[in-house]
């Protein structure tokens, strides 16, 4: 088998499918990579790191025309790269972030041509899939950066100081939503010096929200069922959503800053 790792062409996508670091677990496996030349530089992996881990290199077309395995993060997305597609056959087998009920003319681009696909951001959340979950994985580091970004964007400090020329009060954070994104920026906002408050549809989220020292915002609301078996959030009907906004309103004009 051999694994062809494409270069990202989904504008503003700066990630890649593999490091370099990961390259002698596939080899282990019986699994040969190629690497399109380029592929690591936006998120600062150099060719020769790709070559020293034992990964062969090649162009684009040299990739999709040799690897059977092809591992992108969002290139084969949404049809957005449909010269790759065309290249495609029974033969392929492709993996990567191809959001299927948003842009569902991608994948129905590659069942067209005949290839297996896997998106990763559908895998269930199940502890046999736990090392396969890229989707949370991200969350992660999405919910740690936007802190970092909302921070350096925000015109005041974050957290409260003691001044000759007096106190400066804590920023106050206020976060929508308690996944694995909204939990990580609670915790980085945190740490930060911020007095945060956050609020999630689902109940049972205030004990973790309040484990990483936030305050969970709790609203006049029927959240019966608000939370599906596996732990997400049950889509509700929009007169739910409208008196939602209308108690938020409050909450979020008291805070210096809103992430979402």
């Amino acid at each position: 088998m051999k694994a062809g790792v494409l270069k990202e062409t989904w504008p503003g996508e700066r990630r890649v499918a593999v490091v370099p670091a990961s390259v002698p677990a596939l080899a282990k496996a019986g699994v040969e990579v190629i690497v399109e030349s380029g592929a690591g530089d936006e998120a600062g992996y150099r060719d020769a790191e790709y070559k020293d881990k034992g990964a062969a290199l090649g162009s684009r077309d040299e990739v999709l025309g040799t690897a059977q395995l092809l591992l992108s993060v969002r290139s084969l997305s949404g049809a957005h790269d449909q010269a790759a597609v065309g290249r495609l056959g029974a033969s392929h087998v492709v993996v990567g972030f191809l959001d299927p009920l948003r842009l569902p003319d991608g994948v129905k681009s590659i069942a067209a041509r005949g290839a297996t696909a896997f998106s990763l951001e559908l895998l269930p959340r199940i502890t046999r899939a736990q090392s396969m979950d890229a989707l949370s994985s991200t969350a992660t580091v999405v919910g740690y950066k936007a802190v970092l970004l909302a921070a350096a964007a925000l015109p005041r400090m974050m957290p409260m100081l003691m001044t000759a020329a007096g106190t400066v009060t804590p920023a106050r954070v206020f976060i929508l939503g308690a996944g694995v994104a909204g939990l990580q920026a609670i915790a980085t906002a945190k740490r930060l010096g911020a007095v945060v408050e956050a609020y999630d549809v689902r109940p049972a989220v205030k004990e973790q929200i309040q484990s990483l020292g936030g305050r969970f915002v709790e609203l006049p609301l029927e959240t019966t069922g608000a939370e599906d078996k596996g732990g997400y959030a049950r889509a509700q009907d929009e007169s739910f959503y409208r008196r939602q906004r209308e108690l938020l309103a409050t909450v979020v004009s008291a805070a210096n800053e809103c992430y979402y």
